[in-house]
């Protein structure tokens, strides 16, 4: 059990270096072991492209000679269940019967209508040795993001604000002011690379004139997501430079313009944080991360609808102000990032 968990931990090392090229097809990793030593590894490299498991099996091809008399000695381990349909790529079990791979050790179960539980029963009827659930938690952990849109009709939700050391958001008068240091806003843009989008309202566009991309990390700019309900915002603001993909939720009209997309949505005084939602998941958009401001993110917490928030205290003390939103969570970490702490939240009601 310890050599599978083993062997385990390096599939999700290998998985996660696909986070943010892979959506909103999960992270998987792959490794290939025969007689106690690895000898492929893969992992899901980008969306439309080759799986875990077929990139494993490619690395063993290209390093040994006798790569198929190997590979049905060997017991490969993947840390999602292997798939049994035809999608943008043919079926992984049907690779791994193929190479007569003796035994597959899997993570976690797809929770896809397409797969869940297909893969497994594919596998143990072509005779091959199928063990479940080694390092379950973690694997399910892995791909919160692939579960929650698969098993819930929506993104993964990510809340995050900066707030002052006496628990204000912003200032009164609406004027940008900065609460967080140059670590945490780099930090900031490795995260937007990660998800799929980046939502914020018409007040924070319209007073911070945010770009909402990542010019201080390397990676993926995300979707910006902006709800401007009566499509009020001046077209001289950053997120109308059709520099990346745009959606403006409003209540007008539906129209695309070069990267920007005009959605109309059809009721702005009820449900708006579930309406928002069930569109995104219509789009394959697969995690978001909310920035602001104050009553949008009020709206989705009184909702229920979020799965992680990460705030910033600052240490500056302002006296008065708008008041930061308030949580009930449970914080699972406590970080420091430069002279900046970071509360990392989980929605415990989910």
């Amino acid at each position: 059990m310890l050599q599978h968990s083993k062997y385990m931990a390096r599939c999700i090392e290998l998985a996660m270096l696909g986070l943010g090229s892979v959506s909103p097809n999960p992270m998987v990793g792959a490794v290939i072991v025969c007689d106690d030593r690895i000898i492929g590894e893969g992992f899901h490299m980008k969306f439309g492209e080759a799986h875990a498991e077929v990139n494993a099996i490619k690395n063993v091809f290209e390093a040994f000679a006798d790569a198929e008399s190997l590979l049905s000695r060997s017991t490969m381990y993947v840390s999602l269940e292997p798939c049994s349909h035809f999608g943008k790529t043919p079926p992984c079990a049907d690779l791994i019967i193929l190479h007569k791979i003796s035994r597959v050790v899997i993570g976690c179960r797809d929770p896809f209508t397409a797969v869940n539980g297909k893969g497994v029963e594919k596998l143990k009827e072509a005779g091959i040795e199928v063990i479940m659930g080694i390092l379950e938690n973690e694997c399910i952990q892995l791909n919160k993001r692939f579960f929650t849109r698969t098993q819930k009709q929506r993104p993964y939700i990510i809340l995050k604000w900066a707030q002052t050391s006496d628990g204000f958001f912003a200032p009164e008068n609406k004027e940008q002011k900065w609460i967080t240091s140059s670590p945490a806003k780099q930090l900031v843009h490795r995260w937007r690379s990660e998800e799929d989008g980046v939502l914020i309202g018409k007040n924070t566009a319209k007073i911070d004139n945010p770009q909402l991309n990542v010019r201080e990390w390397k990676g993926r700019n995300p979707v910006r997501i902006i709800v401007d309900r009566n499509l009020e915002l001046s077209k001289e603001l950053n997120i109308f430079d059709q520099s990346q993909d745009t959606i403006i939720l409003n209540q007008i009209k539906t129209e695309i313009v070069g990267n920007i997309k005009y959605l109309e949505l059809e009721d702005f005084d009820n449900l708006l944080p579930q309406l928002v939602c069930y569109q995104l998941y219509l789009m394959d958009i697969q995690s978001i991360i909310i920035e602001g401001g104050a009553t949008m993110l009020n709206l989705f917490i009184t909702a229920g609808l979020w799965d992680e928030a990460r705030v910033f205290n600052g240490p500056a003390q302002w006296g008065n102000g708008i008041a930061a939103p308030k949580l009930s969570g449970e914080i699972l970490e406590t970080i420091k990032i430069g002279p900046d702490t970071l509360d990392v939240w989980q929605n415990s009601a989910l």
